[in-house]
């Protein structure tokens, strides 16, 4: 969802109104199958699954640009794992990322790392991986793959992150990228990747928030989010709309939070290493987001 509301916070901000909205939702790519649940019952919040994908030589396989976006077997793994948590009135917006890398049950296949779930059995696997993990509902699934998150970047100018030396770096849409999938030289390992992404998606919120590019550059940005970006086939436009203008209403970067899952530690398992999820506490935090507490539990 955060994909989607950073082009129409844009939209609000250059006065372009419910038209553009209308028009470019509708040009939202969808993904069959996504949810094995049945869709949560009106005046609940919504938990969205946001996944970023690795789809390795295939092109684009998010999006309306999409050369291919059919789930292959074996050809896709979810680089990114976020749940964000909307409420249902004011309150804030919760993204809890899962690492790529935790040793989790995949129904069907024993134990994985989270990012096999996709590549085995697609949206729906991986939504069954999560629900069962965490025994939160996924209402809604959206996903963009590499291209689609280069060309994201790139749409709104770049965006400048802070660097060791204390010091702003700017980065293209590449360099973002590389940003987000840096594994090598962490010293925090998977914590400092999450970091890493959930940075990235912050900075983007803010740039279109503060009407980069202006209102030439509006077109761009939302053929670039309309091509990069889709959606399960459950959401209707309808929904869509009204989700993405509460958005515009009502959110700021202040209005969202940030945290990882609760981990116990890596490890090695067959020779790969894993990361180990704090269950328990995982639990906690889980019935937390579902019951829309303004402060989540560490």
């Amino acid at each position: 969802m955060l994909l989607t509301i950073l082009a129409v916070l844009l939209l609000t901000a250059a006065g372009a109104g419910w038209w553009a909205l209308d028009h470019y939702t509708g040009r939202i790519g969808r993904i069959p199958g996504a949810l094995p649940t049945a869709a949560a019952p009106p005046g609940d919040g919504r938990t969205f699954l946001l996944v970023g994908l690795d789809a390795g030589e295939q092109g684009p396989t998010t999006g309306r640009r999409a050369e291919d976006s059919r789930w292959h077997y074996g050809e896709q793994r979810s680089d990114t794992v976020m749940l964000v948590r909307l409420p249902e009135g004011p309150g804030q917006v919760r993204v809890v990322s899962l690492p790529r890398d935790a040793w989790v049950p995949v129904p069907g296949h024993g134990r994985a790392k989270l990012n096999a779930a996709y590549s085995w059995g697609g949206a729906a696997l991986l939504t069954d991986t999560v629900q069962r993990l965490t025994g939160l509902r996924v209402d809604h699934f959206l996903a963009v793959d590499h291209s689609g998150l280069t060309e994201l970047v790139d749409a709104v100018g770049g965006i400048d992150l802070p660097g060791p030396d204390g010091t702003a770096r700017h980065l293209d849409g590449e360099a973002a990228l590389a940003h987000a999938r840096q594994r090598q030289g962490l010293p925090g390992g998977d914590l400092d990747r999450i970091r890493h992404q959930q940075l990235i998606l912050r900075e983007l919120l803010a740039k279109l928030r503060a009407g980069a590019g202006g209102p030439l550059g509006l077109k761009g940005v939302l053929d670039a989010v309309t091509g990069s970006v889709s959606v399960d086939e459950a959401m209707s436009d309808a929904e869509l709309r009204r989700l993405l203008w509460r958005g515009t209403r009502e959110l700021s970067p202040a209005d969202i939070t940030y945290r990882a899952a609760p981990l116990k530690g890596t490890g090695t398992v067959a020779g790969q290493s894993v990361v180990h999820l704090d269950l328990p506490r995982l639990a906690v935090l889980a019935r937390a987001l579902r019951e829309d507490r303004a402060v989540l539990p560490r």
